[in-house]
């Protein structure tokens, strides 16, 4: 088969959605060869996100001088003449848009959707986002032969919100990246916990520092807890809100940002922690708790939503709002080591369902269901 993709985030996003959109493309040339996958790029970045040597993934550019100032309408319409060209059977919408005219030229289509956020919790959105996502979405779930979700819980969302059959909906799940797989010299973790001056025992939490990730509620949970938190991510408006909190409560020696860490850096501070909390209030899946369960690091998490999916039958669920009954699992892990361990293991083989092997798989019989239609 001929597979194109929308490569937008492949090329030009550094986080969640390039991270799908990178895997997907280097799991599916690795398992199933014999296919030939064309990203389709809008425009050349400055910095190289991605790179393959494999002979049967093609970067495609716009074509024409117009196309190539015009990138986004290339993107949404153009584009369909360079498909044409290429004999692409079906294309995939990696991040929740596919151009239009694809039934026209009889190309089959796949979107994924990664979450409905914006409708669940509008506030967190402008009335402009919130009104354009909702636009490209629905267009997208409607006109495209079957629709991707994430999870179960994104599924469900798209039933309930775009009014979208089930029959049209797969769930495949997102995987992590193999540098979270892997194991690590005793040397290397020594190396990334003297470069950022990591404690030998602490929290970790892995996200962008906003008010739906709700790192606050670790920060106040740790508070009397004789432990320290390494906090991971970018920063928002919320960050000053935590800052405030550290301040007025002095436990500036307890809380530690950290931001800009290379996949591998992150991979081992992950492994160092000593119990990884994700009190998220809502996602479409939650990728930090696959990429802690394949650390083998225990994982407090939500106990409501994706989480329990993506978290496995092992892991530690609280209320998200609930700082008490937090600081109460997170003592009773620090304090006992071998239920940590016995979690970890347990949560180490429920990830494995999570495997590049088991999603290519599930991807490829998507795309063949199609072309056999």
């Amino acid at each position: 088969m001929n597979i194109g993709y929308e490569a937008k985030r492949v090329f030009h996003n550094k986080t969640g959605l390039g991270n799908y959109s990178r895997d997907l493309v280097r799991i599916l040339a690795t398992y199933y060869p014999e296919n030939h996958y064309f990203l389709y790029n809008p425009k050349k970045n400055k910095e190289t996100l991605f790179t393959t040597d494999s002979s049967v993934v093609s970067e495609k550019l716009p074509s024409t001088p117009f196309y190539k100032k015009f990138y986004n309408l290339w993107r949404q319409k153009g584009i369909i003449n360079d498909l044409e060209v290429d004999k692409i059977e079906i294309f995939h919408g990696l991040s929740g848009e596919i151009p239009s005219g694809l039934k026209k030229k009889n190309i089959k289509s796949v979107v994924t959707i990664h979450d409905l956020i914006f409708m669940r919790y509008p506030h967190l959105y402008s009335f402009f986002d919130r009104k354009i996502h909702y636009f490209k979405f629905k267009k997208s779930a409607k006109n495209a032969d079957m629709v991707i979700a994430i999870s179960e819980q994104t599924k469900a969302d798209i039933i309930t919100y775009l009014k979208i059959p089930a029959n049209k909906i797969k769930v495949v799940y997102q995987g992590c990246q193999g540098v979270f797989k892997q194991n690590y010299l005793t040397e290397e973790k020594d190396e990334v916990a003297l470069k950022y001056n990591l404690p030998a025992a602490f929290i970790l939490n892995v996200g962008t520092i906003e008010e739906r990730k709700n790192a606050l509620t670790i920060v106040k949970a740790i508070k009397d807890i004789d432990t320290k938190l390494v906090l991971i991510g970018k920063q928002t408006a919320y960050f000053e809100k935590i800052k405030t909190y550290i301040k007025d409560n002095n436990l500036e020696e307890k809380v530690i940002f950290l931001k800009g860490l290379s996949s591998k850096e992150l991979a081992i501070t992950y492994q160092l922690a000593t119990v990884f909390v994700y009190p998220s209030v809502f996602e479409g899946f939650g990728i930090p708790i696959i990429e802690a369960l394949f650390s083998k690091t225990t994982v407090i998490t939500t106990n409501s939503g994706v989480f329990p999916e993506a978290g496995g039958p092992s892991s530690i669920y609280i209320n998200p709002e609930n700082v008490a009954e937090l600081k109460t699992e997170i003592e009773k892990l620090l304090t006992n080591e071998s239920l940590r361990t016995e979690i970890a293991n347990k949560g180490f083989e429920f990830v494995q369902k999570f495997n590049d092997e088991v999603i290519a798989e599930k991807l490829i019989a998507i795309y063949k269901e199609l072309e056999n239609a």
